[in-house]
């Protein structure tokens, strides 16, 4: 359980970052060369790798060598397991919500006893 939730910690921590989030939506679309996607961005490319492998050992891009270039791809195994984390989350909101609206609904009753 500890390794779970290490490695939901390093997916939460990624997605964090707006540049890394974008990064993600960039290769989601289709495998990008590290320079194609530090042309997006208005900072070194040292510093888009860095981000590059901030993501890769959160399990969340692949790098693959093609040729003389890496090719960064969206691993999305690990995106499941964040997005099942939080659907227990919405689930018991959902929940709790629903009950909260019963009470209300009850209560509002309650009131129009049609003494208005």
């Amino acid at each position: 359980m500890v390794e779970r939730s290490e490695s939901l910690t390093a997916i939460f921590a990624c997605l964090s970052d707006p540049t890394r989030r974008d990064i993600l939506r960039r290769v989601a679309k289709r495998g990008l060369a590290i320079g194609e996607i530090a042309e997006a961005y208005p900072m070194s490319f040292a510093a888009v790798a860095r981000h590059i492998e901030v993501l890769a050992r959160a399990e969340l891009v692949r790098k693959q060598r093609q040729g003389k270039h890496q090719l960064i791809s969206i691993n999305p195994g690990p995106l499941g397991s964040a997005s099942r984390y939080l659907e227990r989350y919405r689930e018991l909101w959902e929940q709790r919500l629903d009950r909260l609206g019963s009470h209300l609904k009850t209560s509002n009753e309650g009131n129009n006893d049609g003494t208005n």
